[in-house]
């Protein structure tokens, strides 16, 4: 904004001065050109007087008049009543000529969050609606300095002033005196003034000039003796001085001395120039130079060139964000210096002043004092007395009267004619001897002179009447002076009649037309509400003066206007920007161009990051024009490129003209390196590099291993997984220890891995870099010669990053020079893969995979991407397209991506603070073994427990041996290599095997009640019992291009649906030491599980005597019963299944014999069939359980057809061994046993041995055919399902049991302690097994003897391992309903009570004999058994009362007279 040095009162004094004009004889102008100046231009530094002067007021009161100015000119006769257009064009050279400083520290004005960049001083101000910083407001208001100075305008305003025509209705313009400067040297000199006063006298009263003109008719003549030191005849000019003061006056004239240097004597004096500000000026008003004339015609050309580009300033609505483009509104320091040169501009050679000496200045400044003091302020006081005689003369006339004399009689009011100024719509013109004119001018000579009081007297009174005339001209010119008097009146007795001034502008500009006099006005009254902080009123007055008929004053008070809202109480930022875009848009068209950049610059500060796309795309575009037609290509790609830069949203079609103009003057910078590109954008840190070969597609029936793809999107769950996987691997390579230093090996990077540390890149093999471009624009793209950039190291050479750029200039190998000057590229460090076209369509995003291949081992930095940027064509091509295809520019954008956010320390979560992300620097290792892994005939789909034959083939595709192959899985269960001590001969090629079976067969005849064949395996030649596998490969190393191929076979998943199961495969490189241990091959499969059979197993104690077992191999059996069901649902076209073998397989117990009636067949299940199958199972030999067979199980097979398959050896033994997991076996030594009674109390020792007493540890293997008709062909099938029965009377499912939902438990904030162990008597009762043993028919005759005895064994057997007492009580009666049904009258004879001890697996036969008195059906189950462990107190009944009765029929003989047989008696 306009801020002057001085003060608002002294702008407005100097605004309105004294008049003075000069004329010079030819000889006196010789002289003083000595100087390279004319008489009034050596005056005009002078002309201020510094010391006050004093008049007297008609009423004779002392006024003191300070800091009183002056201002002389030559008399210049021609017409000059209007703004011409040469003066048009000066004013347009001031405002071009004065720019912003370039290097000035700019002042940084804060308002919100806007930083608003100026030319001077700082401030800080808020804006309302973003934070309210009531502390910065205030400072605002109290700040004396807050503008930011424009002097361009301060500079246009000045001349505007300076050179106002002068006018019929004021006399502020016209001139008080003349000055009459004749030289000594003249022959005669006083002739030479007469002629210069008859020569004014002329100009003035012969009516043949109009200008200029005259303030009153008796002119002061004010004669100047002008005398040359230099050339001597100082007596005679003293002689002519003195004959002057005794003709003149001595207040009348003066004799000025000057050019008083001798350059001899004084060369290297530096004597000051004061002339140049002035001059500078002066020369652009006279507007004579041809380079001037030049320089106005490329202005105008360049407003025709702005207003044929844009109508208005929001014409182009366009979305981006500038970024600091104040720095565009730097102008062209040569262009500047031109134009800012006075000597330039003058034409002169040498300086002003060249011959005058100080003392010499002292005269002239002296002289200006004379001048005033004696004769100019004298004058005007006379005057003054003079027309204030005439008014108070006229007073005693009534005002009535006044004017119908002056309507009738003084006849000197007629229409105007022949004025430029249009005044027949401002009503009459007065005669030059009006009373109201003569007011006028003795209010503005009181003006002049600084009575402001008297002055706003009569201007008041002059108003008065001109507004009674409708005068509307004159009544315009006194209200406008009204109030700049009431307003520089001393002590301001009134306040400021602002409304005085806005009447005053709207007469001048809409009554009068008269924008000149109106401009004049409004800029008076803007600074003067300026001053008085009414900045809104201020703005509101400017803005009115805005019009279409100059340019150049709209733009400037446009900008001013701006200014005053930015310097508000409450800065109003938004309106501040938007006029700055009114203001630029007119300096636009009126040529100012730099102004026009500067004020968008200005402007964009607050619009840039706003969310206002629309304005930030038409200020950016307007700024990149601006830039580009003022020789700053560069400023325009940076404004252009931010058109660009973010989301649109502009039309198509002004898009596509963005892109053109950025191209075009991309094209025409002609940069030697690779700028920065705006397209597309680069989504950076959606970057992933992938590193190592692509994954081989299937060849022919094989499947390759899926590994790692860039296809497969990134889960943190799987790589936690496969992590786990690689640490089990690693652990098992490494004896079970993970090193310190291992990392889980990452094929592929993205924003969600880990990427803190530089990975690991193997020689020779590809990295592949996937970057995301996105075209925000609606039109098509199209790039070409896509390739990356990229800086190597060399290993042993220092990273880059970490030197300086000296030193790691000669290491560090880059292909930039060769992307740009077209050389040969640097293949043999790293081969750079170039897509030659890369086509993207309107608004698309689309990944590009960009591929490098090292070959040497170092540092590895991807820089960025490189291609050429065009915009593609749409349709068939038009000549324009066709020239547009040409347009093709070539640049840059680099990949910077952000890792993540430290949050570990306490300064960490203070600040933001961000982590390295290396994924594009990766380390180049030496060449490591690389192996394929590929399968054959591998299902998708699996019947549950199908077991399914598969092979696998290890590829060595490297040129070095690998070893060390292991393979983890996170279904270990799913597949198995085999036991090489167990696995058969099998063919080797697939072919030859494919309709054979996958188990181990033999055949064998079925025989009715055939005992089961048992196997001792052990343990160990199974002992892939871990998630790790090793693979057995023949010598454990695969050569170079060595592949070997192994059978895998699968089983089917025991659970129904679709099963991912993962696979990962490890190898090491048979050379130690490098940086890369290992390589993993990751694979995943899908099974697709149906559901087969349904198999529930239960076990219980066999009833019957051991003794009377013959098959009975140990002490006690146990029956096992297994339910088969069918419930495949026939989807996989599963017709029928068949039993063929059910086998066991335990440490301790071994199926014996099947007891099933129907085993003369084996047994067909259809759909939803049940089968129920019951088998009898012992104990294994005493031998098998030494403890050097600890570790050894026992197969038994039993099979139910003519073949016999052998469940000891792969892959049934495996699977069973990887499925069940049978429990480790407890070691029962003195060590343990000692320890276990020292930590366990003995309640617990009591229930582990109860609980033994019912542990089974029997696995149920039941082996199946199924029959599918698929393809008109039927399939034979095979799998196997495990049930583990632990505990006797309790079932057991093959089928997983559904998980279900634990209820919430309450939150224990205290430890409770535990309750006692307390034996259930259900436990206790399993200590004993019951059997009796009797004959189920007994004949006895009664008839003979009423007393029948039978006796009746009754067995026991300890269950435990302990010592057991056993309490046995016959005298116990049953009151069952069971036992009422039956006859009871029978009684235990002989000992009825027994106590007895039982060692640990001890069976005991008592003979027992029960007496019957009559034939009938008894229960002899009636004794009561109880038992107790030998250091428990309490005895528990045992279940044997529990179970059904035992029933024996007593019959009853009777002796026939013949001597017959007995008869049955029922």
């Amino acid at each position: 904004m306009a801020q002057c040095v001085q003060s608002v009162q002294e702008f407005v004094q100097d605004s309105f001065v004294p008049m003075v004009a000069v004329l010079c004889s030819e000889e006196a102008e010789r002289v003083t050109r000595k100087n390279n100046l004319n008489f009034a231009e050596l005056l005009r530094p002078f002309c201020r007087l510094t010391s006050e002067g004093h008049i007297r007021d008609p009423n004779n009161q002392v006024q003191v008049v300070k800091n009183l100015r002056i201002c002389v000119n030559n008399v210049v006769t021609s017409p000059n009543t209007a703004f011409s257009p040469a003066q048009r064009r000066v004013l347009n050279e001031v405002v071009l000529s004065c720019q912003p400083q370039e290097g000035t520290a700019t002042n940084v004005i804060t308002a919100g969050d806007c930083d608003l960049n100026f030319s001077d001083h700082s401030l800080k101000a808020s804006a309302p609606w973003y934070s309210a910083w009531k502390e910065t407001l205030s400072e605002v208001s109290a700040s004396k300095h807050y503008t930011a100075t424009t002097p361009w305008f301060e500079a246009y305003r000045e001349n505007f002033l300076q050179s106002m025509p002068a006018s019929e209705h004021e006399f502020l313009n016209h001139y008080l005196a003349c000055l009459l400067v004749v030289s000594s040297t003249e022959t005669v000199p006083v002739e030479q003034f007469l002629k210069l006063s008859q020569e004014q006298h002329r100009i003035q009263h012969s009516g043949d000039y109009t200008n200029p003109k005259w303030f009153i008719p008796n002119t002061l003549k004010y004669y100047v003796l002008l005398h040359d030191m230099s050339e001597g005849g100082e007596q005679r000019a003293d002689s002519v001085y003195e004959d002057m003061k005794q003709r003149y006056g001595h207040q009348g004239c003066y004799l000025l001395k000057m050019n008083s240097r001798t350059f001899s004597a004084e060369e290297d004096e530096q004597i000051p120039d004061p002339w140049s500000q002035y001059l500078h000026r002066n020369n652009l008003q006279t507007v004579n130079s041809a380079a001037v004339e030049n320089n106005i015609s490329a202005a105008e050309g360049d407003s025709e060139a702005s207003n044929s580009l844009e109508s208005h300033p929001l014409q182009l609505d366009t979305a981006s964000s500038s970024g600091s483009l104040h720095t565009l509104s730097a102008v062209n320091p040569e262009l500047k210096k031109g134009a800012r040169d006075p000597e330039s501009l003058a034409g002169g050679a040498g300086s002003h002043g060249a011959s005058l000496t100080l003392n010499d200045h002292d005269h002239i400044r002296q002289f200006i004092q004379e001048f005033t003091f004696r004769g100019l302020l004298p004058h005007i006081e006379k005057n003054i007395r003079q027309l204030n005689d005439q008014l108070v003369s006229r007073k005693g006339l009534s005002r009535s009267l006044f004017t119908a004399t002056k309507k009738w009689f003084g006849g000197g009011k007629v229409p105007e004619k022949g004025i430029s100024e249009p005044k027949s719509t401002c009503g009459l013109l007065y005669p030059p001897e009006a009373p109201e004119l003569q007011i006028r001018k003795m209010a503005d000579l009181c003006f002049l002179v600084q009575h402001y009081e008297l002055a706003y007297s009569c201007y008041h009174t002059a108003k008065k009447d001109f507004l009674s005339d409708q005068a509307m001209l004159y009544a315009a010119g006194a209200l406008e002076m009204a109030a700049v008097s009431a307003f520089l009146q001393a002590g301001a007795p009134r306040p400021y009649p602002a409304h005085y001034m806005d009447t005053a502008i709207q007469t001048y500009r809409d009554v009068c037309k008269n924008m000149v006099l109106a401009e004049r006005c409004a800029l008076l009254s803007a600074e003067i509400l300026k001053s008085q902080v009414k900045y809104s009123d201020a703005a509101t007055l400017l803005i009115k003066m805005t019009s279409e008929d100059s340019d150049l004053r709209s733009a400037l008070l446009l900008e001013q206007a701006a200014h005053c809202f930015i310097n508000m109480r409450n800065p109003m930022v938004r309106k501040f920007a938007f006029h700055m875009i009114l203001a630029g848009h007119r300096f636009s068209k009126a040529g100012q161009r730099r102004h026009a950049l500067r004020c968008y610059c200005q402007a964009m500060q607050v619009y840039k990051e706003r969310g206002w796309s629309l304005a930030e795309d038409h200020i950016n575009f307007t700024i990149g024009r601006q830039s580009f037609t003022l020789s700053h290509p560069e400023n325009a790609v940076t404004a252009f490129r931010q058109i660009l830069t973010n989301d649109s949203r502009q039309t198509a079609t002004q898009q596509g003209a963005f892109l053109r103009e950025y191209l075009y003057v991309y094209k025409l910078c002609g940069f030697v390196s690779f700028q920065s590109l705006p397209l597309p954008c680069i989504h950076s840190s959606a970057t992933r590099v992938y590193f190592g070969h692509e994954r081989r597609l299937a060849e022919g029936e094989k499947q390759a291993a899926t590994h790692v793809s860039l296809d497969q999107e990134y889960d943190q769950d799987l790589a936690a997984m496969w992590c786990h996987l690689e640490e089990q691997l690693v652990a098992a390579a490494n004896r079970g220890i993970v090193p310190a230093t291992f990392q889980p090996t990452q094929c592929c990077l993205n924003s969600q891995t880990d990427n803190l540390r530089f990975p690991l890149a193997v020689a020779e093999e590809p990295i592949i870099v996937e970057v995301t471009f996105r075209n925000p624009l609606k039109v098509p793209l199209a790039l070409s010669n896509l390739s990356l950039l990229w800086r190597f190291t060399a290993e042993g050479a220092t990273p880059s990053e970490e030197k300086t750029t000296e030193e790691s200039a000669g290491e560090a190998v880059t292909n930039e020079e060769a992307l740009t000057e077209g050389t040969t590229p640097k293949d043999d460090v790293v081969t750079t893969e170039i897509i030659l076209e890369f086509l993207m369509g309107p608004e698309e995003t689309k990944l590009a995979r960009l591929r490098l291949l090292p070959h040497s081992t170092g540092q590895l930095n991807i820089v960025g991407v490189v291609y050429n940027l065009a915009a593609a064509s749409s349709g068939e091509p038009t000549p324009s397209q066709q020239a547009l295809e040409v347009m093709v520019v070539r640049g840059r954008q680099d990949l910077k991506i952000q890792g993540p956010r430290l949050n570990q320390t306490k300064e960490d979560k203070m600040l933001v603070r961000h982590g390295q992300d290396r994924r594009l620097d990766p380390i180049i290792t030496p060449p490591m073994p690389l192996m394929e892994v590929f399968f054959l005939q591998f299902p998708t789909a699996l019947l549950c427990g199908e077991i399914r034959k598969a092979y696998v083939e290890f590829c060595n595709v490297s040129g070095g041996a690998l070893c060390g192959l292991r393979v983890a899985s996170t279904h270990p269960d799913f597949f198995t290599f085999g036991s090489q001590t167990t696995t058969p001969l099998t063919p080797v090629s697939p072919t030859s095997a494919e309709n054979c079976s996958a188990y181990k067969t033999t055949a064998t005849t079925r025989q009715p009640g055939s005992v089961a064949s048992e196997t001792l395996v052990s343990a160990k030649d199974f002992s892939q019992l871990s998630g790790v596998m090793e693979i057995p490969i023949e010598g454990g190393t695969l050569q170079p291009g060595e592949s070997t191929q192994l059978p895998l076979w699968l089983r089917g998943p025991d659970q129904e649906g679709v099963h991912e199961i993962n696979f990962l495969f490890y190898y090491e490189s048979t050379t130690k030491g490098i940086k890369i241990s290992h390589r993993v091959l990751r694979h995943t499969v899908f099974i697709c599980a149906s559901r087969s059979l349904s198999v529930q197993a239960s076990a219980c104690r066999s009833s019957v005597p051991p003794h009377h077992s013959v098959d009975e191999k140990g002490s006690g059996g146990t029956l096992v019963f297994v339910d088969v069901e069918n419930i495949n649902t026939s989807e996989a076209g599963v017709r029928e299944f068949h039993i063929i073998q059910v086998s066991s397989s335990s440490r301790h117990w071994c199926l014996h014999k099947c007891i099933n009636p129907a085993n003369d067949k084996d047994c067909k299940l259809t759909s939803r069939e049940r089968a129920k199958l019951c088998f009898r199972a012992t104990r294994c030999k005493p031998h098998q359980a030494t403890s050097a067979a600890v570790e050894k199980y026992t197969f038994a097979d039993l099979n139910l057809g003519n073949e016999r398959i052998i469940s000891s050896s792969t892959p049934c033994g495996d699977f069973f061994f990887r499925g069940c997991r049978p429990p480790q076996p407890q070691r029962v030594d003195g060590t343990s046993s000692r320890t276990s009674s020292t930590n366990k109390s003995p309640a617990s020792d009591i229930s582990n041995i109860v609980r033994k007493c019912n542990e089974l540890d029997l696995n149920i293997i039941v082996i199946w055919k199924a029959y599918v008709v698929e393809d008109n062909k039927q399939l034979i099938l095979e799998g196997q399902l495990h049930v583990a029965l632990q505990t006797i009377g309790k079932e057991a499912s093959s089928l997983t049991p559904k998980e279900e939902a634990q209820e919430m438990a309450l939150l224990k904030f205290k430890a409770e302690v535990p309750a006692p162990v307390a034996l259930l008597s259900a436990e206790l009762s399993q200590l004993i097994k019951t059997n009796l043993h009797y004959p189920e028919t007994y004949t006895h005759p009664f008839v003979q003897e009423s007393l029948c005895v039978v006796p009746v064994t009754l067995t026991l057997s300890n269950c435990s391992s302990a010592p057991v007492d056993v309490l046995i009580d016959l005298r116990h009666k049953s009151s069952s309903p069971e036992s009422l049904e039956v006859h009871s009258s029978f009684t235990w004879v002989g000992q009825t009570q027994y106590k007895l001890q039982l060692k640990p697996l001890e069976v005991l036969c008592l003979t027992l004999r029960a007496c019957f008195l009559q034939a009938g059906v008894y229960n002899l189950n009636t004794p009561r058994v109880f038992a107790k462990l030998a250091e428990q107190g309490a005895m528990c009944e045992t279940s044997q009362q529990a179970a059904s009765p035992a029933l024996i029929i007593i019959n009853s003989a009777r002796v026939q007279p013949q001597g017959d047989v007995l008869g049955l008696l029922d």
